[in-house]
């Protein structure tokens, strides 16, 4: 029934997510939609996953109902990665919010914050699969 899932995260500003997604995790931004001198929505795609933002403001004019309560809302993401050892590079600088470690479940993780306040943690099967 469900055939995809895409996370919409709300922020203030999207210009300054991008390059998180772009020149760290090779995500390219497909789909924006301008808000008069920046932007209002984007989508952005790698590897088969895709992400989408959206500015406050511009979902107070799409969608006033939901607004307050998105503003008080920030979202964790659990994204699973085949190359662990390889991304951690990519994160250098990043604000680390879990350090790197072992869980009971099995998976290698660290945990970072994106440039909008979304907390984002990489994982991958300890066995490497």
């Amino acid at each position: 029934m469900v055939k995809k899932i895409t996370p919409v995260l709300f922020v203030e500003a999207i210009e300054p997510c991008l390059p998180f997604w772009a020149d760290r995790l090779g995500f390219k931004k497909t789909i924006e939609v301008p808000d008069g001198n920046r932007l209002g929505f984007a989508i952005l795609r790698g590897n088969g996953v895709e992400v989408m933002y959206q500015t406050f403001e511009s979902l107070q004019k799409d969608m006033p109902g939901v607004s307050a309560d998105m503003a008080r809302s920030k979202t964790f993401l659990y994204l699973e990665v085949s190359d662990f050892d390889g991304l951690l590079p990519k994160l250098s600088g990043a604000p680390v919010t879990v350090p790197e470690r072992k869980t009971f479940y099995g998976m290698r993780e660290i945990g970072v914050r994106e440039p909008g306040g979304h907390f984002v943690t990489f994982a991958q099967s300890s066995g490497g699969h």
